[in-house]
């Protein structure tokens, strides 16, 4: 999901230092942290925490909760189960994340540069799907993937909006589904098409240096990817 055309959320040593944390978390124990765990680790107050945390969620770095005591999201990951599980494929590896929707689990894969198995269901059709997907392994080419609302709209409620972008077993029944349940609304593409927009988007998320994307070149990569028109327009 992408970031707000606001000021840099990290723009102090404090909220790169809780930044870095949150997401450091989630890539080693596939959790997010809680407040008291990032106030141990950081020195400072739980009340502290909760202002930086409040800060990064303003400029969508991140998302909170309801009540805004707890990390909900920072995507790519997510703190709460969906409908994607992701496992490694290295059998030693016993880590485990929920994807938050299809485009966030390629983009889990992405960031950690990471060969791994994800675990959804059509929606249409409930088939369980499994593949195999990497920062080299695209996902099968038949699988489509169905955006529910236009980019400029993702943020009014981003949980809701990544809950239903899912992936399907072919574009016919993503066509299908929509028909029936949200007709004339929404965006259908091919999973490759949002694998190599993942790449782009989430590739050096948990990178130490890592800077926040600006919009112009969200959008640019959404326009490489062929995602352009008033659908795609970053607000």
């Amino acid at each position: 999901m992408p970031e707000a055309d606001v000021p840099d959320p990290m723009r102090t040593p404090a909220s790169r230092e809780v930044h870095d944390l949150v997401y450091e978390t989630f890539a080693k124990e596939g959790h997010a942290p809680s407040l008291a765990e990032l106030a141990r680790l950081t020195g400072r107050t739980i009340t502290e925490i909760g202002a930086i945390l409040e800060s990064l969620a303003n400029a969508h770095a991140l998302v909170l909760n309801r009540d805004g005591d707890a990390i909900r999201m920072a995507h790519p990951f997510t703190a709460a189960p969906m409908a994607f599980v992701l496992t490694p494929l290295d059998g030693t590896d016993d880590r485990r994340w929920w994807g938050g929707c299809a485009w966030d689990s390629f983009g889990i894969s992405a960031a950690l540069h990471l060969d791994v198995r994800i675990d959804t269901t059509c929606p249409h059709c409930a088939a369980h799907l499994t593949l195999t997907s990497g920062p080299n392994i695209p996902p099968p080419s038949e699988l489509a993937v169905r955006f529910p609302r236009p980019a400029a709209e993702w943020w009014d409620d981003v949980v809701a909006t990544c809950t239903m972008i899912r992936l399907f077993c072919n574009r016919t029944h993503a066509d299908q589904w929509t028909a029936e349940h949200a007709a004339g609304q929404g965006y259908v593409t091919d999973a490759r098409t949002v694998w190599e927009l993942a790449k782009g988007w989430y590739g050096d998320r948990i990178d130490r240096d890592f800077v926040p994307h600006t919009r112009d070149r969200n959008q640019d990569l959404l326009q490489r990817r062929g995602l352009i028109g008033e659908f795609w327009l970053l607000p």
